[in-house]
């Protein structure tokens, strides 16, 4: 066929391959192409939407992999037979999961290409084609100050009051942010952190390289609770409490603000210090983060894995008021700083006025994800947010977590049991942290989590073993 009747792409927000693929299938739905019928080829429709053939064959390669086209080597793209479309009978996805759906990790988030990648080649390109890139000294704890100012503006969606770029220090991802803090914090033979009582992993590894004791915390549905803290504070004689208010991994939880007030109460009282962990946030922070609360003894770390890519193992971190030297110190001592060439390209890819738009369109991709999780596993127990790329999912009575992964890993889905967020000798929920894994198609994220409702919907007999 010539044309296709697509319409209008300024109705739709999001990258521009995702608005042609979603005006193909409402196309489709509508009976304007049907099945059989073949497409344009790339560069014609290309040339009338006015965008790039490489946007139009991404639509197409995307719309193929959920099988909704067809593609035929050496005579284009047509449209699949409708009777088993991806997306269109939850009943056939979970017998026929689209093709690159044969194992699918929900264990870490991964985020989808919505075009970082181009912008860090060509932050790349730039940095290597600049004439007064040092490339034979030693990098210095504190990086140039344009990449400073340009970070400083990346975290200014975070509430952590005013980001004064001397005081930002450069980290090789957000766990090692963490150990630096820990480093600066720690004293004595046997120091004590303490930490909620599911909460990240990497707290508790980063404590062990240190021999430092970790002391669980137990939680409830708003974080933390205030009155066991300060008690196990008192008892343990902690030297620092580790946390993600704004987005708890693993159970999704956000701490408002009247909890953040009593928890930074009891450590203003108890003389300990928080470390604030916000690498998970992927909008703008709801409420004032700990270093607004607790200007003196609070650290604030981010990244950007969760946002743009874990690949290039960038992190921040933010010392309390007159720490700085002590945080300068550990990161002088550790690794001198970024390598120098890692710091301009960050600079660079940090000051793109594009890079807030990528984020954005990441943010709504993975809300895409989410929502079609909701949608299968909606009926269930789970706390999730649009913004945020995994969920926590209680299971229903009867139900061991160890059974349902391995039940679930049978199936082709890897998720993340509870225990692996818990102290050893901990009693555990039955529950599990699903993650986005936006290097599949949605469809094969949508089989996916129809699989898992399959699961739930129909138990084994051994669900308890």
């Amino acid at each position: 066929m010539g044309t296709i009747p697509l319409g209008d792409m300024s109705a739709f927000d999001g990258p521009k391959y995702r608005a042609v693929a979603e005006m193909i299938r409402a196309a489709i739905s509508r009976g304007q192409i049907t099945e059989g019928e073949r497409l344009p080829p790339v560069r014609d429709l290309a040339w009338d939407l006015k965008i790039t053939p490489g946007t139009v064959a991404r639509a197409y390669s995307l719309l193929t992999d959920e099988g909704l086209l067809e593609a035929e080597v050496g005579r284009g793209t047509f449209v699949a037979p409708q009777g088993g479309a991806a997306g269109l009978d939850p009943q056939w996805l979970i017998q026929n999961p689209p093709r690159d759906s044969g194992i699918v990790s929900l264990f870490s988030p991964r985020l989808p290409d919505v075009g970082q990648v181009d912008a860090i080649r060509r932050a790349l390109r730039e940095v290597a084609d600049r004439p007064g890139t040092d490339l034979l000294n030693y990098p210095s704890a504190t990086a140039s100050e344009p990449v400073r100012q340009a970070a400083a503006r990346w975290l200014s969606a975070a509430q952590v009051g005013p980001v004064d770029p001397d005081r930002l220090v450069f980290t090789h991802g957000g766990q090692n942010a963490i150990s630096l803090v820990m480093q600066c914090v720690l004293r004595g033979r046997r120091p004590v952190i303490l930490v909620e009582d599911l909460s990240y992993p990497g707290f508790r590894r980063a404590a062990e390289l240190l021999r430092a004791e970790v002391v669980p915390v137990p939680m409830d549905d708003k974080g933390v609770i205030p009155q066991q803290l300060d008690r196990l504070a008192r008892a343990h004689s902690a030297q620092l409490f580790c946390t993600s208010p704004e987005v708890q991994s693993p159970t999704c939880v956000h701490t408002p603000l009247e909890r953040r007030k009593a928890v930074a109460e009891v450590a203003r009282a108890q003389g300990f210090s928080i470390l604030e962990d916000d690498c998970y946030r992927l909008a703008e922070a709801r409420v004032p983060g700990y270093r607004m609360l607790l200007p003196d003894q609070a650290w604030y770390i981010a990244s950007i894995s969760k946002i743009l890519t874990p690949a290039l193992r960038i992190g921040f971190a933010i010392a309390p008021r007159n720490s700085d030297t002590e945080l300068r110190r550990a990161v002088e001592f550790g690794y001198f700083g970024l390598s120098t060439p890692l710091a301009e390209m960050i600079g660079v890819l940090l000051g793109d006025d594009a890079i807030t738009r990528l984020a954005a369109e990441i943010r709504a991709e993975v809300g895409r994800y989410i929502r079609a999780a909701v949608n299968a596993l909606g009926s269930y127990d789970l706390t999730w947010h649009e913004d945020v790329p995994f969920f926590w999912l209680r299971l229903p009575q009867g139900w061991r977590v160890s059974a349902f992964c391995q039940a679930a890993e049978a199936r082709g889905l890897k998720i993340r049991s509870a225990e692996d967020f818990a102290m050893r000798e901990a009693r555990v929920p039955h529950a599990v942290r699903i993650a986005v894994n936006a290097h599949v198609t949605l469809a094969s994220f949508e089989g996916a989590m129809l699989r898992l409702r399959d699961l739930l919907d129909n138990p084994p007999e051994n669900i308890g073993v």
